[in-house]
Parts: C-alpha cells; sequence; structure tokens
C-alpha cells in the first residue's frame, strides 16, 4: 500500500530529511568516539542545545501533539516517515515531545493532568519515561509485582522495576503497578504519574547495554501518591499503556527502515570500491544477492509500517499489525545491518 502525502506533509518530511544530513550526522563521530570509549551512546547538553533550537526555529517541534497544545496533531504515516529519516543517523536525538508518553496522556490524563504534564511535556519543557518491566515478570506486564495499595486518600507503592530509560532526565515517569491481583491485567493494573524527587523513590542502578544504552533499575519503598496522580481509571491502566506500546512498536518498524536504507547506500557504496583477490566486491554474485535482498526486504518493510499507520489513522486498531511490524523489521534490520558490516570487513 502507497502513501501520498500532501505537499505540506511532503515540506516537513523533507525538511526533517535535511536536519538529519546537515545537523545530526556532522555529529556522528564524536557520539561514536565517545561510546567506543565506554560511555553512553548520547549527546552532550552543549551538542543537544543548539538542535533543540534549530528545532524550535523550524518548527519541528510538538508534530503529533494536538492543537489545543499548540501542536501539528500531524497524521501517523507523516510520523512514521519523521522516524524513518531520523534512525538514518546513529546521532541519538528526537524531536520533541517522545510520542508513546504522549499518546498516552493525551488518551486518559485528566483536565488537571494535561495543564500539568501534558501542555509542557508537549512544548518540550518536561521529559517522562514509563516503567513496566520487572526483574521477575521481564517485559510481561500481565504478570508485574508492583503492588499499589490504597490507604485512605493515598495510594502507597511497593516494588521494582528495570529497563527503564531515560530516567535520570524525566520530570516524571509513568509507572504501572497492581492495584487487583486478582484481576490482574484484565481490571487490576492502574496507572501512575511520579514526579521526579517524589519520596519512595530511588535508582537502583544504571544498566549499560549494547550499543551504548543505558537503562535503570528503580525501586519503590512505601512510595506515596494523592488520587491525583492516577492517570486514567483505577484498575483501567492495561488498555492506554497498550496503546503506548503500539505507538513505539510502529516507531521501531520506521526505525529499522531508516536504519537498514543507511546501511544498504553505505553497503552498495563501499562495494563498488573495495577490491578482493583482484576483483571489486559489488562483482561478486553473493554480494549482489545481499544487496538486492536487502532493497526487497527494507521496501516489504516499510509497506507494512505504512499500512499499519494508514490503519492507525483511520482509528482501527492495529495491535496485532503493530506487533508483526515489530517482529518482522527488526529481524529484517539485523539481517541487513550483518551483511553490510560483512562488506565492509574489518574496516566496520
Amino acid at each position: 500500500m502507497t502513501v501520498e502525502f500532501a505537499e505540506d506533509e511532503r515540506m516537513i518530511i523533507d525538511l526533517v530529511g535535511s536536519f538529519v544530513e546537515n545537523e545530526l550526522m556532522p555529529l556522528e563521530k564524536a557520539v561514536m568516539e565517545r561510546e567506543a570509549a565506554g560511555g553512553a551512546l548520547s549527546l552532550t547538553e552543549e551538542e543537544e542545545a543548539p538542535l533543540l533550537a534549530k528545532c524550535k526555529e523550524l518548527g519541528l517541534w510538538a508534530m503529533d501533539a494536538p492543537e489545543e497544545v499548540d501542536g501539528a496533531a500531524l497524521p501517523t504515516t507523516v510520523m512514521l516517515a519523521i522516524q524513518e529519516r531520523l534512525k538514518r543517523t546513529v546521532t541519538p536525538f528526537i524531536f520533541p515531545p517522545d510520542s508513546p508518553n504522549l499518546h498516552m496522556l493525551m488518551a486518559v490524563a485528566t483536565p488537571e493532568q494535561k495543564e500539568k504534564y501534558m501542555e509542557p511535556y508537549a512544548q518540550g519543557e518536561m521529559k517522562s519515561c514509563i516503567a513496566i518491566s520487572e526483574p521477575g515478570a521481564g517485559g510481561d506486564p500481565a504478570h508485574m509485582k508492583t503492588r499499589a495499595i490504597r490507604e485512605g486518600d493515598e495510594w502507597v507503592i511497593n516494588g521494582r522495576k528495570i529497563w527503564v530509560s531515560n530516567v535520570p532526565k524525566s520530570d516524571f515517569i509513568v509507572l504501572m503497578a497492581v492495584t487487583d491481583p486478582d484481576k490482574g491485567a484484565r481490571g487490576g493494573i492502574t496507572a501512575f504519574i511520579v514526579d521526579k524527587g517524589t519520596p519512595g523513590f530511588t535508582i537502583e542502578r544504571e544498566i549499560p547495554m549494547l550499543g551504548g544504552s543505558r537503562t535503570y533499575e528503580l525501586i519503590m519503598d512505601d512510595l506515596r501518591l494523592p488520587d491525583a496522580q492516577v492517570l486514567g481509571e483505577v484498575g483501567q491502566g492495561f488498555a492506554p499503556m497498550q496503546k503506548r506500546l503500539t505507538v513505539r512498536r510502529l516507531e521501531m518498524g520506521a526505525m529499522c527502515v531508516g536504519m537498514a536504507s543507511r546501511a544498504l547506500e553505505m553497503m552498495c557504496e563501499h562495494t563498488q570500491q573495495r577490491e578482493t583477490f583482484g576483483q571489486k566486491l559489488s562483482d561478486r554474485q553473493a554480494i549482489q544477492w545481499w544487496i538486492a535482498d536487502a532493497a526487497t526486504k527494507i521496501h516489504a518493510t516499510r509497506l507494512m509500517v505504512m499500512d499499519a499507520g494508514q490503519k492507525q489513522d483511520r482509528g482501527e486498531d492495529i495491535r496485532t499489525a503493530a506487533s508483526m511490524v515489530k517482529v518482522f523489521a527488526t529481524e529484517m534490520a539485523t539481517e541487513v545491518l550483518d551483511q553490510a558490516m560483512q562488506s565492509f570487513g574489518a574496516m566496520a
């Protein structure tokens, strides 16, 4: 299924492409040198500040936020095209705000929560993260053990979360906890908003990940929150969390297309220059098969991503489609990047 973008949408997508080429790619060398030295794959404040200012100047801000908070309310398909172009570079950068949590707030936040959290978040004045996975439950939210118990007009939360990204930079955390163990994912999981610095919440440790990323393990020890910090309805946190995860899964599909497309271009360029045993790599049939297969699978993945995006824009339930995208796209990108690296040999 082919997506036809309107002229103004195409202009935004092209603007993002130019931003990536002119502003982000020149930072790749410094970012990769820090990661190779054992640091995080991240931008310094000195590098990020002018990028954010440039985004503000260009209007690359709050692009899928609702108009009520001065957002552009761009459709899913346009946002996916933007994500594809962003991931053509290893320089880590997000146009504020990070979409998944925004969509969760849009779906269930109260008017007071929208004013306190969603509006400044949409305008890039706040950052957030979400805590779902647990040491004993992994990525299965239906078996989480972090418990929230009602005591008077407060909720007391105890438990642990793991693999949580962006914690130190976040102004608030969306925390998932069990409020009714008997119901579990069918009416027993509640979402809470936890402000940075709330007593009873601590970062247990930083966890270095492959590729220079960092995640964190968190401890909730008698963390007390008022009713005003419940996000959505009590016991009904699973559905909006799934909505949030669906947004991220579609983004991951587009990200994989972007990464693989850049790798394919680099492979095509390098194999026309590198010779082994007196013959260019590009003349070897095995390499030609790699390139042909990569181009085919990238094209197929992009079609899957955009098809799911169009369904999302029509209001259809795409949970299954988004999960299919995540599986297919990540496996595709892994294969294409691996073969691109092999084509570079020791230069990779």
